[in-house]
């Protein structure tokens, strides 16, 4: 059974099924969304199943002749790199679906360019050629697009441009890079890992060249100082479920870009790269901590948070470690459950309150027990306390970055990346302040009488963020599951860049 297939294409097929329904019948179109993303997480549960962690190779693969006549086949599989998030961009399309159901406008445009963005993201983590995975990559522009720009806040038309112009940008680079690696292998091919085994052919300038326009086109997505100023407005502008799919899988496919293409196609263009890619990493996690500090809106201080985050999964890939690599997977896959968690959550009171100011609450904790729970769980797994999800990815990224590269010097006589890494916690202790700030001043304290009629978490509202705290536990509990997921992958990885 072609379960790449299947799992990619399900969602699709619930886009073309909502477009045939009545538009009068909502909760059909509604029920037609959560089952299709439903038996999409379903597959790749199975996938997991399947999935036999003791090997690097690709598996499950499907690979058929397309358009032989300019050698572009479709190519899918699946590995310890992609198959986590795979799965991590299931289950938060199936939970932002339900998220989603107190959507009025339009109802049925909305869920069929959801399910188009799940199945966009859902083939770059399994596309084996380019030029498959250059596709998939812009089928998910479209759809964020007229999310953002018709469901979104007051600047929605602003953000939605900014988004998609900010992407395209990037996708003009990397088709450049595309053709570029397409003429000059030999055979000519479109076929990732064939071009991954050919890279000693390509030559130091043109490694150089190509890792540098694939990095402006991933590092966009990320995305990396300074190609962040889209994220924020566009996370501020988009309606809630869209912004837990931008934080928890868009931001990934940046990181997923480099981790798959650009690292193990150019090594040494990579390795060169290590220390530049640390420094952006440092700016990255204290600039986007420091700037959320400085935020009054609690979903504008989550979306920044995500700057900070990112910033230490590209800590970890710097490293090109395994315990670094292992790290910035786990951090890509920590940060999609707890940025998803969050924003969810802040959804959850602009939809009572109408305002996300910071300001404007106080002592809510004793009025919405529940909520406050949760909130403040996630928020305590963001900023990294131990037994939750967030510590043991951040600690392996430190980890794997202090021991790396210990002949790189600057200052003196310390190296590079212990004096980075250690700068870095910085941003650690700046998150711990902002975080434990919302918490003084959105649930402790005097309660303002004005949210006297505020009511607690509803069950739908429960059913899109528990099975997210329960993985924030889970995960930082017992780690060992998930990493051995990767590890055989990541091993093999970091051996071929460093040969």
């Amino acid at each position: 059974m072609p379960l790449l297939t299947l799992v990619t294409f399900l969602p699709m097929l619930g886009a073309l099924l909502i477009l045939v329904l009545p538009k009068e019948k909502v909760n059909w179109q509604r029920t037609a969304a959560v089952v299709f993303s439903g038996l999409s997480f379903l597959v790749s549960l199975q996938i997991l199943r399947v999935f036999d962690p003791a090997t690097s190779a690709l598996q499950l693969a499907e690979k058929s002749s397309w358009i032989p006549s300019f050698g572009i086949n479709y190519h899918l599989g699946v590995d310890g790199l992609s198959l986590p998030l795979l799965v991590l961009t299931t289950l938060l399309s199936l939970l932002s679906i339900i998220a989603s159901f107190n959507i009025e406008l339009r109802v049925k445009e909305y869920f069929f360019w959801f399910l188009v963005l799940e199945t966009g993201m859902l083939g770059v983590f399994v596309a084996l050629d380019f030029f498959l995975f250059y596709i998939f990559w812009e089928v998910m522009l479209v759809p964020m697009y007229f999310l953002i720009g018709i469901w979104g806040g007051p600047q929605k038309e602003y953000a939605a441009i900014k988004f998609f112009l900010y992407t395209l940008f990037g996708s003009i680079f990397m088709l450049i890079a595309i053709l570029a690696l397409y003429f000059r292998a030999d055979p000519h091919t479109f076929d990732i890992p064939q071009l991954i085994s050919q890279g000693a052919q390509f030559g130091g300038r043109f490694q150089t060249v190509v890792f540098l326009l694939l990095f402006v086109a991933f590092a966009i997505k990320v995305p990396i100082f300074p190609f962040h100023t889209w994220l924020p407005l566009a996370h501020v502008e988009a309606p809630t479920a869209v912004s837990v799919i931008l934080a928890g899988v868009l931001l990934k496919l940046g990181t997923y870009g480099m981790m798959r293409v650009s690292f193990p196609m150019f090594p040494s263009a990579a390795l060169w790269f290590a220390i530049p890619l640390l420094i952006l990493a440092f700016i990255n996690i204290v600039y986007g901590a420091l700037v959320a500090m400085a935020q009054t809106d609690m979903k504008k201080m989550v979306a920044y948070s995500s700057i900070n985050h990112m910033g230490y999964a590209l800590l970890g890939m710097a490293a090109f470690t395994v315990t670094g690599f292992n790290g910035a997977i786990l951090q890509m896959v920590n940060h999609g459950i707890i940025t998803g968690s969050l924003f969810l959550l802040v959804g959850v009171i602009y939809d009572r309150a109408h305002t996300r100011d910071l300001g404007a609450f106080g002592g809510l904790g004793a009025k919405l027990p529940v909520y406050t729970g949760i909130m403040v769980l996630a928020s305590m797994a963001s900023l990294g306390l131990p037994g939750l999800a967030g510590f043991i990815s951040e600690f392996l990224c430190f980890l794997g970055a202090f021991s790396a590269n210990p002949e790189a010097v600057v200052f003196g006589n310390t190296p590079a990346f212990k004096l980075f890494t250690a700068l870095s916690v910085i941003g650690i202790l700046v998150t711990a302040a902002f975080f434990l700030r919302m918490i003084e001043k959105v649930f402790l304290g005097p309660f303002n009488a004005k949210w006297e009629s505020l009511k607690d978490m509803s069950p739908r509202e429960l059913a899109a963020v528990v099975p997210l705290t329960a993985l924030t536990i889970w995960i930082g509990v017992w780690p060992q599951w998930l990493l051995s997921l990767m590890n055989s992958t990541v091993e093999q990885m970091v051996a071929f860049i460093r040969q």
